[in-house]
């Protein structure tokens, strides 16, 4: 029966606890890759677009200085999501921006995954690893290549809204 002081009733409580736990939702997730440029940013974006009024979303890179792939953002607009202003970052400006408080920690790529197995050292946050291709390593026409991006985009769309809903 319900405690009234909160105790076993408390428990059961899916809002409270383990965000693993049946029926706890996610409220903040940050989506990790190697530069910030392709496969986060497009995690971003589609989790904004989205869950953005429930969900608390960020994406950064273990490192920087590549930009925004023009060809991610050009996938992203064929399903009407403008990524057009996404700046890429990097953990380390995340953290000094904001800080790392994370529900959940997202890596899609294998650098991504160690850095953020390594964060959970000093953040409480569960880490999940989406292993996602990089599109920019593929060849042909512009309309292959773009392909590669759409599958990715895609991919990603499944996966965000299976485990943010």
């Amino acid at each position: 029966m319900a405690d009234p002081a909160g105790g076993a009733a408390a428990e059961a409580d899916p809002s409270r606890g383990d965000p693993r736990a049946p029926g706890r939702r996610v409220q903040s997730v940050l989506f990790v890759c190697n530069f910030n440029a392709v496969r986060s940013a497009c995690a971003e974006a589609l989790a904004r677009h989205y869950f953005g009024r429930s969900v608390y979303v960020q994406s950064a890179g273990v490192r920087g200085g590549e930009p925004t792939d023009p060809f991610m953002i050009a996938a992203l607009d064929e399903v009407g999501i403008d990524a057009s202003r996404h700046r890429p970052r990097t953990l380390e400006e995340l953290e000094e921006w904001e800080g790392l408080n994370f529900d959940l920690i997202v890596s899609l790529s294998p650098e991504a995954h160690h850095a953020a197995l390594e964060l959970t050292r000093t953040v409480a946050a569960d880490v999940e690893y989406w292993p996602t291709p990089d599109p920019t390593v593929s060849q042909g026409s512009r309309e292959q290549r773009l392909d590669a991006y759409r599958d990715v985009r895609d991919g990603l769309g499944f996966r965000i809204r299976q485990r943010l809903r």
